[in-house]
């Protein structure tokens, strides 16, 4: 009755993950990759930056571009003021309108806007980088939980065969208790240990399954989404020698590919410029402007014609003289009048800046961009430092997974032949269930442990391989 209950639920489990299966796409590693680095949000998030320090730069090289402006106001004034038409005070109430377009740009400026654009355009690059950066740690990211996963995969089969094994063996074992060659206590021992076997599978289904579920959230996916991690055959991953890899070797490599180190770099070289920008800010700058306007007011007035009259006048001695004059007859002009013509003006004209007191800004930006500079320059050794602590500890690390890797190979070798002569004296009688069961979990545990090693020592060398500058080859 047990044995039909346990074989009932391994039927469903196996049930539904067929089920699952064959609803799921199937994704290899390079499709990972390849989705991660164009939809991880961390990727996303550097890519922005990117093109935040692009519009920076493009920002910086507005600066010596000429300014050209236009503006336009119209109002009424009220009380005693100035007519913005003839400059003379009234009390009337006057509508008016200006216009007004003004050009200017810098002529010199001790090389302050040429150097700040030099600043943010390796800014800009150092950014880009940084979104290298960004992809290179997701890409070895994934392949961690690629190989997590098909571990746990692998961890499952194993115990799926440890299943078949032992129920093999239950079944001749109950032909043989049926017989009275063996004890009804030995089936009972291995149902026991067919249990316990279930159980183990069910757990490695379920870590499996968490593990994919990390890989899926890693990828930025939606967890309805099929998916089915494909299973190559990992003895056919390519794993470079050892003695390829000399940490020393690798390192000098890493110092010229990694991009964290290129963008560092980056960043120095566009905070000299900065520095370069910082101090040409505190020397005279020479402008050139112009402008032209015009405006128009209602109470603006004009001689539009005149009534002529004569006017006598008497000298002293009785004589007297006629002088012909007019009286002038004022009209408003026109609007159009106005603005083209009558106040038309223009100006030209250059400007000297000359900074001498303004709070010490100029020279603290100066002190402040120095300070930077320095700053990236220790972030760039302190990077380096832990680029070649993380080279040295990765090979350390590969060393000691290759020898673990070795171990449990032989580990699984002595525990199989054990397991094989168990199984021979077993079958004749000569070796009890429990000495039996515990050769089989040894063997069992033996080939967990030698799959995890060997996953183990993959990553490890790929992990040697991307700081040398390959990326993740799978």
């Amino acid at each position: 009755m047990r044995k039909k209950i346990v074989q009932g639920f391994l039927l469903l489990i196996l049930c539904l993950s067929l089920n699952k299966i064959n609803a799921q796409d199937t994704w290899d590693l390079r499709r990972c990759v390849d989705y991660a680095m164009a939809n991880n949000i961390t990727v996303l998030q550097a890519d922005v930056q990117a093109r935040q320090a692009a519009l920076q730069t493009k920002l910086s090289r507005g600066q010596s571009i000429p300014t050209l402006g236009f503006n336009t106001q119209a109002g009424f004034q009220f009380g005693r003021s100035i007519d913005p038409t003839t400059n003379l005070y009234t009390n009337q109430t006057t509508f008016f309108q200006s216009y007004t377009l003004q050009a200017g740009i810098t002529l010199f400026n001790f090389f302050s806007i040429k150097n700040n654009i030099l600043a943010s355009a390796k800014d800009e690059e150092a950014y880009k980088l940084g979104v290298g950066k960004a992809r290179n740690d997701i890409a070895l990211n994934v392949a961690a939980a690629y190989l997590q996963t098909l571990l746990s995969l692998e961890q499952a089969n194993i115990a799926k065969v440890q299943i078949d094994q032992t129920q093999a063996q239950l079944d001749n074992t109950k032909k043989l208790v049926q017989a009275g060659s063996m004890p009804e206590l030995n089936a009972a021992q291995l149902e026991a240990q067919l249990a316990t076997d279930s159980s183990n599978y069910i757990t490695a289904i379920g870590t499996a399954d968490q593990n994919r579920l990390q890989l899926i959230a890693l990828l930025n996916l939606d967890e309805a989404t099929p998916f089915k991690v494909a299973s190559p055959d990992v003895d056919k991953i390519p794993v470079p020698a050892l003695s390829e890899l000399d940490p020393a070797y690798v390192y000098q490599l890493a110092l010229g590919t990694q991009p964290l180190q290129l963008s560092d770099s980056m960043h120095i070289v566009a905070g000299e410029y900065a520095v370069k920008s910082a101090r040409g800010a505190m020397y005279p700058t020479l402008s050139a402007f112009g402008a032209l306007g015009s405006n128009y007011g209602n109470n603006r007035l004009e001689q539009v014609g005149g009534v002529p009259y004569f006017d006598t006048t008497f000298t002293h001695n009785g004589d007297y003289f006629v002088r012909s004059a007019s009286i002038p007859v004022l009209g408003k002009p026109d609007y159009l009048r106005q603005v083209g013509n009558l106040n038309f003006n223009q100006s030209l004209g250059l400007q000297l800046n000359v900074p001498i007191l303004n709070g010490r800004q100029l020279r603290t930006n100066y002190e402040r961009s120095k300070l930077n500079l320095e700053n990236l320059k220790l972030q760039l050794r302190a990077d380096n430092l832990t680029l070649q602590q993380n080279i040295y500890t990765a090979y350390s690390n590969s060393v000691s997974a290759l020898a673990k890797y070795n171990s449990s190979t032989k580990a699984v070798q002595t525990q199989q032949y054990a397991y094989d002569l168990a199984t021979k004296r077993y079958g004749i009688g000569i070796l009890s269930t429990i000495d039996y069961i515990t050769i089989q979990t040894n063997l069992f545990t033996a080939k967990i442990n030698q799959v995890s090693a060997k996953y183990d020592y993959i990553f490890k060398m790929k992990v040697l391989e991307f700081y040398k500058g390959q990326g993740v080859q799978f």
